[in-house]
């Protein structure tokens, strides 16, 4: 542990190290976890929250003293911790590298080691070794809420209270199942950007039309496609995202017919994934619980929707889903390319939820779910809520997928409303 003061703030940096794999815990292949806890100085000692990152694949957050967000609303009474999850970070990091050499099958194997009972396996060990085996707290936010169930499931006895924002899944996950009801959001939400930004729609078929009928190439070296530029909807389910789309496109051409450097490098950024290759790669496999293969499960209800296609009519966008193709085309996941197809071909999953604890649940569990979430439907989220007793749904139409980031208030309500209830478990 190395500790140091960043103005009000207490910084303690931890790291320890697990094994590789936990259900072969004495195989000898280990690697590193880091961890961050933040305290404010007067309060050194208050209850310990942990925060479980969105993603997959998500980095902890590096706290900015005095920003009036989130992490200074939870200072205020609780100590917090914040994980790079396995693959991120300081932590033992997934890159290109860490699968060189490998076959494909082999490479498959090591990926589904960063999935969620992994994670939470690695935060009981700090639990126990690193903090006393202290019960300790949790918020979670999108896929941290997937981590929430997986740790109730498997690990109640850590826990003193659960806070989730934007991700209440379904106990009973289904990839394909999951697309049929988030792609229509994606839909209805391009249809409220164009409401919106109505000459926007020229902008794109524009933009379309060069990039189909000659070889643009992004600063990566990659050629831009249509589909390519579809997958920007995913900006649609944040707050500031159908703004975001319109400055981008009001910076397009350079000139007439010329696309500009600016927004081929901004194209670029926005889709590649050099910094976290685990969130395409675990995107449907954080749905994978038990057998069943997901097979590509986004581009087949795609497929059974009749595709996207992409010159008729406004251009469609997608959302928080990933295909075949993006593994061949994107420089950053070209790597993992046969990985990724061996990884849909597996068909035995360990287990993400024990549904018998799961309903017999005794930690109390607050959870803000935002009715017009693009990424997580809301009606799957009022089922796991109904079936996790001693679950408490705060719902609002108010906030979208970054809520926690918009309004730190949100996790205020969260802890409140647990206190309101009896307060956390002893």
């Amino acid at each position: 542990m190395t500790s140091y003061r960043m103005r009000d703030r207490l910084i303690r940096d931890h790291t320890v190290t697990v094994p590789l794999d936990w259900t072969a815990p004495d195989d000898g292949r280990t690697m590193e976890v880091f961890a961050r806890e933040v305290a404010h100085v007067d309060r050194v000692d208050a209850p310990l929250l942990v925060f479980l990152q969105g993603g997959p694949g998500g980095t902890g957050p590096r706290p900015m003293p005095g920003g009036g967000d989130w992490i200074d609303e939870v200072l205020k009474t609780h100590r917090l911790l914040l994980l790079d999850q396995r693959g991120t970070g300081r932590s033992t990091r997934v890159e290109r590298a860490s699968i060189a050499g490998m076959s494909a099958d082999d490479a498959a194997a090591y990926i589904r080691l960063f999935r969620a009972e992994q994670i939470v396996a690695d935060l009981e060990h700090l639990r126990r070794t690193v903090f006393g085996g202290v019960r300790w707290q949790t918020l979670g936010q999108s896929y941290g809420g997937f981590l929430t169930l997986t740790y109730l499931s498997f690990h109640p006895e850590a826990l003193a209270a659960s806070y989730v924002t934007g991700g209440l899944t379904s106990v009973d996950p289904d990839p394909v199942e999951v697309y049929r009801r988030t792609i229509p959001r994606v839909e209805a939400k391009t249809a409220e950007f164009y409401r919106r930004y109505p000459e926007d729609a020229d902008t794109l078929a524009r933009i379309v039309d060069i990039v189909e009928g000659s070889d643009v190439r992004l600063p990566s070296g990659d050629r831009l496609s249509a589909r390519r530029l579809q997958t920007l909807g995913i900006e649609f389910g944040m707050k500031p995202g159908f703004e975001r789309m319109h400055w981008l496109l009001d910076e397009a051409f350079s000139r007439p017919g010329v696309l500009s450097d600016h927004f081929l490098a901004e194209v670029d950024a926005a889709t590649q994934y050099w910094r976290g290759p685990l969130y395409a790669l675990l995107q449907e496999e954080i749905y994978a619980d038990g057998d069943g293969a997901t097979a590509w499960a986004a581009q087949r209800v795609r497929d059974e929707r009749g595709g996207l296609p992409a010159t008729d009519g406004p251009m469609p966008f997608t959302g928080e889903m990933f295909f075949p193709w993006m593994f061949d085309e994107i420089a950053s996941l070209r790597p993992f390319r046969d990985a990724a197809h061996a990884l849909a071909d597996r068909v035995d999953h360990p287990r993400l939820y024990d549904r018998t604890r799961l309903a017999r649940n005794e930690v109390p569990v607050a959870a803000a779910m935002y009715y017009d979430d693009m990424y997580v439907d809301f009606p799957q989220a009022e089922e796991t809520a109904r079936f996790v007793p001693h679950t408490h749904l705060w719902v609002t139409n108010e906030y979208e997928h970054d809520g926690l980031r918009q309004d730190p208030r949100i996790v205020r309500a969260l802890i409140d409303r647990v206190v309101a209830e009896g307060g956390p478990l002893a």
